[in-house]
């Protein structure tokens, strides 16, 4: 089996488990945060939707210079809207991973900011830690504002207090 069908597979179950969480956004406390050092609600969430799409940049090309890419936040305005960025974005990873072989695997990725580097090591690396293990460390964030604002939780890797068992 190809590396890239193994990571598809497991794309798809925490893209599925990050819609889930996004959906529950509620749009009305955007402003909040549960401390003064916290994102915002709104802009973590719309965090977690723009990195749906942000393992296309891994896959496509040898480093992410943000000093050079102009990349722009995405601004939050709906649960629906923030749903609708993260599955174009994961369409588009989807997309990208179909396509790569194996031996592009091995292939050194970088991070930066300029000449401050981030990350450099190999794609895979780059992908499983500053793609999808992101993702989901932002996901995790998400489910304690969602928790601390009295919004039922989903499940992700079993059952939450709020759904399942």
């Amino acid at each position: 089996m190809a590396i890239r069908d193994l990571l598809l597979s497991e794309l798809e179950g925490e893209a599925g488990k990050t819609r889930a969480t996004l959906e529950r956004v509620p749009a009305e406390k955007a402003d909040w945060a549960p401390h003064a050092k916290s994102m915002k609600l709104g802009k973590l969430a719309a965090h977690v939707a723009q990195l749906g799409g942000f393992g296309v940049v891994m896959l496509t090309k040898p480093e992410l210079d943000f000093a050079t890419a102009g990349m722009k936040p995405l601004v939050f305005e709906s649960a629906p809207q923030a749903r609708a960025a993260f599955d174009q974005g994961v369409g588009a990873v989807k997309a990208e991973l179909a396509k790569l072989p194996d031996e592009a695997w091995t292939q050194p990725w970088t991070l930066r900011m300029g000449d401050q580097v981030f990350f450099s090591g190999s794609r895979f690396n780059a992908y499983r830690a500053m793609y999808l293990n992101h993702m989901v460390h932002h996901r995790a964030q998400l489910g304690v504002y969602l928790r601390l604002l009295g919004v039922p939780v989903p499940s992700v890797y079993g059952p939450s207090a709020d759904e399942g068992a």
